[in-house]
């Protein structure tokens, strides 16, 4: 929470542990306690915890998608444990499998999670670059997983992320392109459930299916759409949050203040930094 209020934030995305273990660690008393009051003192709201990368609902392996089921409820303890108010996540991947067949497996699991128990803090899905077995790589999947959730609490919406989508086909870098995502998350999922972009630039070229994000204004979309992505109407009022590289400090407060430039302030009602 320092670290966002140094950079002028008032949202922030936190990993609650190593994203890239299986070993989750008790978080201490005292650290929970200081990561409130900071979050409290300087504003920070929403809170994103963003899950662990190992996690793959839709594996076809069992002793795999147990693991991940008992890590995505672990995921969302400490959530509530920290006070954030969503727990970002990707699904997983069908490796050999078709699609339709490993997103039933995600529904599945996602139920095994939201019979647990009900959390203060709400899961959104993230979409995906459409890499081999991908299967929530296009709106229309998030919604169908969403939809086979049934009327589960757990799931409360979406993220999108600027990079995967536009390696997963969505042409950020024309109006069309713009219209069309923005048209599909109206249709199959509801502006208002659109509760989190990742903004991130593209190191690769549009549909190349891989997933590596680059600076603001520095990749295959730019500094002119992102601006047009940031300010098109289903997205101006939604919380940004950037993953773009950083070999020091100063990338983050690089990209934000590029960002920030983009943002045409009178369009926000209220407007604030972010």
């Amino acid at each position: 929470m320092q670290r966002a209020h140094e950079l002028g934030c008032n949202t922030a995305q936190i990993f609650s542990h190593n994203p890239r273990t299986w070993a989750v660690g008790a978080i201490p008393a005292d650290s929970v306690s200081m990561f409130r009051q900071l979050r409290k003192t300087y504003d920070i709201e929403p809170v994103f915890v963003h899950c662990s990368y190992l996690i793959n609902l839709a594996s076809s392996d069992l002793v795999v998608r147990d693991r991940s089921v008992r890590m995505l409820i672990q995921e969302m303890e400490l959530a509530d444990l920290l006070g954030a108010e969503y727990v970002v996540l990707h699904t997983g991947s069908a490796s050999q499998d078709i699609p339709e067949v490993a997103r039933k497996r995600a529904v599945d699991s996602l139920r095994l999670v939201s019979e647990t128990k009900t959390w203060q803090a709400g899961l959104l899905l993230e979409n995906t670059a459409g890499e081999r077995g991908d299967i929530s790589s296009r709106i229309k999947d998030l919604a169908e997983i969403i939809e086979g959730l049934g009327s589960s609490p757990l799931i409360k919406g979406v993220t999108i992320d600027t990079c995967h989508a536009f390696q997963a086909g969505y042409e950020l870098t024309s109006a069309e392109g713009l219209s069309r995502i923005a048209g599909e998350i109206k249709t199959y999922i509801g502006s208002e459930n659109l509760k989190l972009i990742h903004l991130n630039d593209s190191r690769r070229v549009f549909h190349s299916r891989v997933d590596r994000h680059e600076h603001i204004g520095e990749g295959a979309i730019g500094k002119k759409w992102i601006e047009k992505f940031i300010n098109h109407p289903i997205f101006r009022n939604t919380p940004l949050v950037l993953e773009t590289p950083k070999k020091s400090d100063e990338d983050d407060m690089r990209n934000l203040d590029i960002v920030r430039r983009l943002m045409r302030q009178s369009v926000f009602e209220p407007a604030r930094k972010r």
